[in-house]
């Protein structure tokens, strides 16, 4: 299955690299269907929920056995080998580490007058977050959204995941989301889980906030449903871009590469950008040996049919950061000599991987910061989820009689421009003018 090996400049005009990068952040069609169901679901509560169970995931439960109880959570535990429980324990203790640091805290300044304004960080009391288990068991993702949103102190954590037919959810996601904090957690995917978590049921009480990445009905579902909920970023089908000098041996661009195109949806993008044609060669060769022993080279096949595997070799580096910030990728692998210097002039990517020793899987596992990021280029306009997204912020204003008398002349001024009257006659009257 060959690779296409192609050439671009920043004066190219359509052409396969043009191609590569216009896909849609959002899927139109998904909407149009995402729309009709949730709000289904919106009026029809337990009962819509059942029937799209059973139409889209083949799954017919009752509502009451829906969520996973402590027993389950249990037994679970005990079906997960005891390397699994270190890795799962590991990778949230790092992730948790990562969250700590970056949480935002109150705080505040003083005045010229001896007043105060600052900034007070308040936790959701109950969020959703959306775990995917179609393809294969994202355990990774339960670790790197229930526990941001238990570091950021949110009481109440609801997961949804999808199960089999007969309900089962794999035992090792179960721990995970245990370890992360989950405290509800409901074998129910795609859209019904979005509309459940939204809207709630006469036994399940809505949620404030939705995170978590999905497949294109997801997704949608997520857009159709904000307003009635907050929600975190586009975080769709995965995506990778290598920025490659030739430093780097072509056997580990090329597994860079394959490692996010085996999801397998389809809807993947794997990009490398290289100022080297000899090395672009030696990517396609190890992509095609490494493809035929992957066990999920059917996967990787979806997407390279699909056109979203392309090779491009630049004339500099610099040429290359450019497509890259065009691109604007989940993940960005800076494999050059001086990654530093290079990423000084990345603006747009949802995490950015420098040096030989930080593969994108680093990322997806272990290293810390959450793995769900905005996809689609999306990059360009979003960042990935943080401990920061599970919290409100709300300012806080403490004006002396001196700060307002000072001011108030500016406050009169904007009165005036902007025709609110009751705006100036409000602080104009602490003074007592115009009783």
């Amino acid at each position: 299955m060959a690779v296409r090996i192609v050439n671009w400049n920043s004066r190219t005009r359509g052409g396969p690299v043009a191609a590569f990068l216009q896909r849609p952040a959002f899927d139109r069609r998904a909407e149009g269907v995402a729309r009709r169901v949730i709000e289904k679901i919106r009026t029809g509560g337990e009962g819509a929920i059942a029937a799209c169970m059973r139409r889209f995931d083949g799954v017919t439960l009752a509502p009451a056995a829906w969520r996973v109880t402590a027993a389950e959570l249990r037994e679970a535990r005990h079906q997960v080998s005891a390397a699994d429980r270190r890795a799962i324990r590991e990778t949230h203790r790092r992730i948790a580490a990562f969250a700590r640091a970056g949480l935002s805290r109150d705080w505040s300044m003083r005045t010229r007058h001896g007043g105060k304004l600052g900034e007070r960080f308040v936790p959701f009391e109950r969020v959703g977050v959306y775990v995917p288990g179609g393809q294969v068991p994202l355990v990774s993702t339960a670790l790197m959204t229930a526990t941001l949103a238990r570091v950021a102190g949110v009481a109440e954590v609801v997961a949804c995941t999808p199960s089999d037919r007969e309900g089962r959810i794999n035992p090792r996601l179960l721990h995970a989301l245990a370890v992360a904090g989950a405290t509800e957690i409901y074998r129910v995917g795609g859209i019904q889980a979005i509309g459940l978590m939204a809207y709630g049921t006469g036994r399940i009480a809505k949620v404030q906030k939705i995170v978590g990445p999905g497949g294109p009905y997801v997704t949608a579902a997520k857009r159709v449903v904000y307003g009635d909920v907050a929600l975190d970023l586009v975080a769709g089908p995965s995506e990778i871009a290598v920025l490659s000098d030739g430093s780097m041996p072509a056997r580990c661009v090329a597994a860079d590469l394959l490692s996010q195109a085996e999801h397998g949806t389809g809807w993947e993008k794997a990009l490398l950008v290289t100022p080297s044609a000899k090395h672009a060669r030696d990517v396609a060769k190890a992509l095609a040996k490494q493809l035929a022993t992957l066990p999920r080279a059917a996967a990787v096949g979806n997407v390279i049919v699909a056109g979203g595997l392309l090779l491009v070799t630049v004339k500099t580096l610099a040429d290359g950061v450019e497509l890259c910030n065009r691109f604007a990728p989940e993940h960005l692998e800076l494999m050059v000599r001086k990654p530093e210097r290079v990423l000084k002039t990345v603006t747009c990517a949802g995490a950015v991987f420098l040096g030989p020793w930080t593969p994108e899987s680093a990322g997806d596992f272990v290293a810390g910061p959450s793995h769900v990021l905005p996809t689609g280029g999306a990059a360009a306009l979003f960042s990935g989820l943080t401990v920061n997204d599970f919290q409100r912020r709300t300012s806080v204003i403490a004006f002396s009689r001196k700060d307002l008398e000072e001011t108030l002349p500016v406050i009169e001024a904007f009165g005036r421009m902007e025709m609110l009257e009751g705006h100036a006659r409000a602080a104009r009257l602490r003074f007592g003018s115009d009783e």
